[in-house]
């Protein structure tokens, strides 16, 4: 026997769908958006920034770490009405469209939680593509495969909150970028800019305006 959509779903519930985090809303319907058939797959991305120092003489510059870029959530999903003839866009498609648009009262599209089982991912929707596959005579949409892709959401209290990344019990090193400062260097580093003393005994720097571009620094633990 051949496996539709339908009998698919007749074989356990579904799982997977997205809740609006804000707003707030209070009632759980309005609040949660279901997905007809749990996805098979979902993929999670991530980068990072690096920058490289051009030092005259070297064949592979040395990179500098920038920043971390914003992870994010893509997943394919298929919502389908065909065992009851319902429009699929009305039923399903249309709550997450309104992902995309601004909220009256948040002036900017709602943050959203995939859940599939357990919360996976908190974000914003950036994008949503939308194929409609199968129709009724008169032309409505019983079935819609949908591409999500979600941007990570962190506040940035919660980010500052995080454990330093850059731990001040363990000696590393640095290469200096144009336009760098030892207080700079110092506040990257250890989050503390008033620790620039530390770098400069670290390293000989008698003159803390004496950094060159390329210069390779020794960051000590601290005391």
């Amino acid at each position: 026997m051949s496996i539709t959509p339908v009998t698919f779903a007749r074989q356990g519930a579904a799982l997977a769908r997205l809740e609006i985090v804000r707003p707030v809303i209070a009632d759980e319907r309005q609040r949660r958006i279901p997905l007809r058939f749990n996805p098979t797959d979902y993929k999670l991305s991530k980068s990072n920034t690096f920058a490289e120092i051009t030092i005259p003489g070297l064949e592979t510059p040395p990179i500098q770490y920038v920043r971390g870029g914003s992870e994010t959530l893509t997943v394919q999903a298929l919502v389908d009405t065909s065992d009851t003839l319902e429009n699929v866009r009305t039923k399903y498609v249309n709550a997450l469209r309104n992902l995309m648009r601004p909220d009256s009262r948040e002036h900017a599209p709602p943050i959203v939680r995939f859940v599939w089982d357990e919360a996976v991912f908190t974000g914003v929707m950036e994008k949503l593509d939308i194929a409609y596959q199968l129709f009724r005579p008169d032309g409505v949409p019983l079935r819609a495969q949908l591409d999500l892709s979600l941007k990570e959401f962190r506040p940035a209290a919660a980010q500052v909150s995080d454990p330093p990344r850059s731990s001040p019990t363990v000696e590393k090193s640095y290469v200096v970028r144009r336009g760098d400062t030892l207080s700079s260097i110092s506040a990257a580093v250890y989050r503390r800019p008033d620790a620039w003393r530390e770098l400069a005994r670290a390293n000989g720097i008698t003159d803390p305006r004496d950094l060159r571009p390329g210069q390779v620094l020794t960051v000590p633990r601290l005391p």
